[in-house]
């Protein structure tokens, strides 16, 4: 088995699908430590349905660059959702229930009406479910997502502080003087960023996934915002690199074996978090 992993790493696209998956992860689990902690850890679906439906907009459109589209259309849901989600009216997860299935509904109807796909059926079951389209990348796309994912990583890092703040304590934070509009602002475009790049990796119905296995995993077993936050990286580049290697090696699903094996880890952690506490 070693020698045949070593064999397809010799492989451009192999190690070009190993180089994706672990940024996308590693952006995923930043952003998810957050979200769980402001409780949208679920934003993640939701913001990939609204992907959905803007990508299928634009394979009507028969677009060569489906991203120029969907990413500002998921970027605008993504800040209607943190900056209107404590709306007296319509609460967090009622907007986010609208707009998740409004979007997926919608996405899937315009694909019926006007797509000239000969395979429909597989073509909506890739978007929803993943693909080996992960296997496929060519080097601009790589450099693309390299781009995106250090866009975001280098944002979490030199933002620290002002996220933790606005994550843990909102008002107080905006009391403090903290521009806790814009700091939401940003985590909401990185969020629809991340959305978008990984739809390739799992599919839409997968992605919030990767946004909560790795930071509940890192919550099991640490309590401080930094190390939680490092340890959920740590766990997500790690789950990825397993199921991409995985996939290859045994023919599954790519993104249905990285979701799985998050959720492996996650019942580990859980049991030992369980054992180490003495309940």
């Amino acid at each position: 088995m070693i020698s045949q992993l070593i064999m397809y790493l010799q492989y451009p696209f192999v190690v070009y699908a190993l180089i994706v998956g672990v940024l996308i992860s590693i952006c995923a689990s930043l952003l998810g430590v957050t979200l769980v902690l402001k409780r949208f850890s679920f934003i993640g679906d939701g913001l990939s349905h609204v992907a959905f439906g803007a990508m299928a907009i634009a394979s009507v459109f028969q677009l060569t660059n489906q991203m120029a589209l969907s990413l500002p259309i998921t970027a605008f849901s993504a800040v209607l959702l943190l900056r209107g989600g404590q709306n007296s009216r319509i609460r967090g997860d009622a907007a986010l229930a609208m707009i998740s299935v409004g979007a997926l509904a919608f996405g899937y109807l315009i694909m019926n009406v006007f797509s000239t796909s000969t395979n429909l059926s597989g073509d909506v079951c890739t978007t929803l479910f993943g693909s080996t389209s992960i296997l496929t990348l060519t080097s601009s796309d790589v450099v693309l997502c390299a781009v995106l994912s250090a866009a975001v990583i280098v944002l979490f890092v030199l933002m620290y502080h002002k996220i933790f703040a606005v994550t843990f304590d909102e008002d107080f934070a905006r009391a403090s003087g903290v521009r806790t509009d814009l700091y939401n602002l940003i985590i909401a475009v990185a969020c629809a960023v991340v959305i978008v790049v990984a739809m390739n990796l799992v599919g839409a119905l997968l992605i919030s996934a990767l946004v909560v296995f790795p930071a509940l995993s890192a919550m099991r077993l640490f309590h401080s915002f930094k190390a939680v936050t490092i340890c959920s990286a740590v766990i997500s580049a790690f789950c990825a690199l397993a199921g991409i290697v995985i996939s290859i090696l045994a023919g599954t699903p790519v993104g249905s074996t990285i979701v799985a094996i998050d959720a492996v880890v996650f019942g580990i952690c859980y049991v030992y978090g369980r054992i180490r506490e003495g309940k």
